[in-house]
């Protein structure tokens, strides 16, 4: 939503004010505010396709309708424009020659689109200060049972997205905010924290007709906000899917991480499974866990295909990719290296599409495997903790003759 000049104004004395002050709940979603250095700590070396491991085992032909998808959105763009705010990642108009040949091939053909990447595109492995090994995660659309309106045993709304957010783009202040928000509500005259999970929870959003739908489990709707979307079953069969449509402003903290620094359980047994047996054999403590994550999502209905991804498009299984996107744009594909999450003795190896972002999605090598719908989906999501790495695959028409590539 639009603010008010202002309240923009205010806004920014307010991140000022935060800066100065120590002991205030931060309200960027985000650890600190991307600067130059974050972004410029992305490493980019090229590599030949003989040298991607796994390259030649792939069904290319099978990821096209997925970067076609994407392409829609980078037509939409300005051709004069950089893709994202890294200009080694080309401007629009490379990309949309891309496009352009991407349509023309024939639909299955694995020939012809295995050709069309490796003459299209220079391959590039992506490093964090050289570093070319992250973490790898997963996620999925999740299932919950829920009604129209509250009854027994289904207590837990699902909210809307409220009007009286403030969503404001740093970077209209300070150009070193590039990519931050200050997230926030009016208070008189000044912006201050939205309210917390553990706020929400108690009712600070109660009597103003937001709830979409109630469900039977917090604890489901708790991870539907991780995921970030889900279909919602109800009485009669049928399904609603809703969507991300915002969230509260304040960072997303890992209830697993807690769990850790706790000493409940060590690190390399958290995974989605174990925490949530230990939500239902704990529940008495469950709420109190769960509010250390002072992140909170609002959703919407979608009609259609789904769900939507960062882009505006929906996502693919297995061909969706969430990254951060301080470092690399959406829209691009990127050549996956890890381990099968099921067994780790098998290597996941395929071409994906940079289409989603998340809270926890935070580095230069760093991303989320979509997994799509069902238990299938959700085990493989549930138990994805794994290390890897990535490569990008850029225009050729964009490697332009400057020192942009390490």
């Amino acid at each position: 939503m639009s603010a008010t000049k202002g309240a923009r104004f205010a806004a920014f004395g307010a991140l000022i004010l935060l800066a100065a002050c120590s002991g205030v709940a931060p309200i960027v979603p985000v650890t600190a505010p991307p600067t130059d250095s974050d972004a410029s700590s992305l490493t980019l070396r090229v590599t030949d396709y003989l040298d991607i491991p796994g390259w030649n085992g792939d069904d290319h032909a099978s990821v096209l309708p997925t970067l076609i998808r994407s392409c829609e959105k980078i037509e939409a763009k300005d051709p004069s424009a950089s893709l994202g705010s890294d200009l080694r990642m080309g401007r629009v108009e490379d990309w949309m020659a891309i496009c352009a040949d991407a349509r023309k091939i024939r639909p299955g053909n694995m020939v012809e689109a295995k050709y069309f990447f490796e003459s299209r595109f220079i391959a590039y492995r992506v490093g964090d200060v050289h570093d070319t090994n992250g973490l790898f995660t997963g996620y999925y659309e999740p299932e919950l049972n829920g009604r129209w309106a509250p009854q027994e045993g289904f207590q837990t709304p699902i909210y809307a997205r409220p009007k009286d957010i403030i969503s404001i783009n740093l970077a209209d202040f300070r150009s070193m905010y590039v990519g931050a928000k200050l997230v926030g509500r009016m208070e008189g005259n000044t912006v201050i924290p939205y309210y917390t999970r553990a706020e929400i929870n108690e009712g600070a959003l109660k009597g103003r007709e937001l709830e979409i739908l109630w469900v039977d489990s917090p604890v489901d709707a708790f991870f539907m906000h991780i995921q970030g979307s889900g279909r919602i079953k109800l009485q009669d069969g049928s399904h609603v899917r809703v969507g991300y449509a915002g969230r509260n402003g304040h960072e997303y903290k890992s209830i697993g991480r807690v769990l850790v620094d706790r000493n409940v359980m060590p690190l390399e047994q958290v995974t989605a499974p174990a925490i949530r047996n230990w939500l239902a054999t704990n529940p008495d403590l469950a709420d109190e866990l769960m509010n250390q994550n002072r992140s909170f999502v609002f959703f919407r209905v979608i009609e259609g295909d789904g769900p939507i991804g960062a882009q505006g498009i929906p996502l693919t299984p297995g061909r969706s990719l969430a990254v951060d996107r301080t470092f690399l744009p959406l829209g691009i594909p990127i050549w996956l290296d890890t381990t099968d999450p099921l067994d780790e003795k098998l290597p996941l190896q395929r071409l994906m599409v940079a289409q989603d972002t998340g809270s926890a999605i935070k580095g230069a090598v760093r991303g989320d495997v979509f997994w799509g719908f069902g238990n299938e989906a959700a085990r493989r999501a549930g138990l994805m903790k794994q290390n890897g790495s990535y490569f990008v695959l850029l225009p050729r028409s964009a490697a332009r003759p400057a020192p942009v590539f390490n």
